[in-house]
């Protein structure tokens, strides 16, 4: 089933704090089968859209037996051009609203780093505040990349690692846990990475943390913390579509032959074949050695044409977010049920069952 973008212009009821009178003002059909989701788009102008699309075909995707509504949101303080702005007015809610309508689940993307550590971001206190809301008020949240890595240090002073280089290319990793979130996939997965930056995972397990899937070559990949509220933390990239990696070297190494950085970029990791690995590894050698960028670059894009990438990723992330939407859903059911028992007058209140019911799921 489609995934139903509800935009600004349209207009949805507010309900209150206390998910109890939420649940009771819902109709039978919406109770059964809708998930109401947020979705926080971090990434920069270029990358947008393409996020957008990346999400909402996982949601789909996994969210077959379920009415997906899905909001856009976009935090104030990140940086953005004129451009994407007036496009963003269309689709994109303003953060501060969050508050007004109960989210059964909300993601959170991560950003382009810019500053040399998180809480130096312009956009840091605005980006904690969401961390805040959802932990307290949806029943699940999934946290990608950067997002996972500034969840951890707000709530646990969990501080990344920057890596020796860029950790890019799509890695095989294990399925470790029995986990509901996991459940059905193969033991060997593979995820697309594509970060400066790394957790200790044994700094997570001391925090209560439960990592799910990890690989050898890039570290902890999937991670959990079960409380009132589910939160789901990817270090990867499982929504990334086959050319994403391409694209994001592609504009690595254009900054470099544009002397934006002196970093030329490593070619990502099992990801090309062996013929265009060979000829890119060429490119660079080129690069490294004074020839004309412009040349380079021109090659470079001309190697890129008719590049075919096997995307091994995309069918185990469909899997998860089946996984992840189907428990966001069980959890919902238990508290409409919670909240119908409580109506009856059974002996217990509505707010203090509901806690329980939270608690619980």
């Amino acid at each position: 089933m489609p995934v139903t973008l509800e935009r600004p212009s349209i207009p949805s009821p507010t309900v209150r704090d206390r998910r109890p009178r939420a649940l009771r003002n819902e109709k039978t059909h919406d109770r059964n089968r809708r998930i109401l989701i947020g979705l926080i788009n971090n990434m920069p102008d270029a990358a947008l859209v393409a996020t957008e699309r990346q999400f909402i075909q996982l949601l789909e995707e996994g969210g077959a037996d379920y009415d997906v509504r899905l909001r856009l949101y976009a935090l104030d303080s990140v940086e953005r051009g004129y451009e994407a702005r007036r496009a963003m007015q269309e689709k994109y809610h303003r953060v501060d609203s969050l508050r007004a309508v109960w989210h059964d689940a909300l993601i959170v993307t991560g950003a382009e780093p810019r500053a040399p550590s998180l809480p130096e971001e312009v956009y840091w206190r605005e980006l904690v505040g969401v961390f805040d809301l959802a932990r307290a008020r949806t029943l699940s949240t999934l946290f990608s990349c950067l997002a996972a890595h500034a969840a951890v240090l707000y709530w646990d002073a969990i501080t990344r690692i920057p890596l020796s280089s860029k950790l890019s290319g799509v890695f095989a990793a294990r399925v470790i846990d029995r986990h509901p979130l996991v459940c059905g996939l193969p033991t060997l997965v593979s995820t697309p990475h594509s970060r400066l930056n790394g957790l200790d995972e044994t700094a997570l397990a001391n925090k209560g943390y439960e990592t799910l899937i990890r690989s050898d070559d890039a570290g902890v990949d999937v991670f959990v913390k079960d409380e009132a509220s589910l939160l789901v933390f990817i270090q990867g990239h499982p929504e990334y579509e086959s050319d994403t990696l391409l694209l994001e070297y592609r504009r690595d190494v254009g900054r470099y032959l544009r002397q934006e950085t002196d970093i030329y970029p490593s070619i990502p990791q099992t990801y090309f074949d062996k013929d265009t690995a060979c000829a890119l590894e060429g490119l660079r050698e080129r690069a490294m050695s004074g020839h004309h960028r412009e040349e380079v670059l021109a090659d470079l894009t001309a190697n890129f044409e008719g590049t075919r990438i096997r995307n091994t990723w995309h069918v185990p992330a469909s899997r998860v977010y089946s996984n992840w939407l189907g428990y966001v859903h069980r959890r919902k059911q238990r508290q409409l049920s919670t909240s119908k028992f409580a109506r009856n007058g059974r002996g217990v209140g509505s707010e203090t069952l509901t806690r329980r019911s939270i608690s619980a799921g």
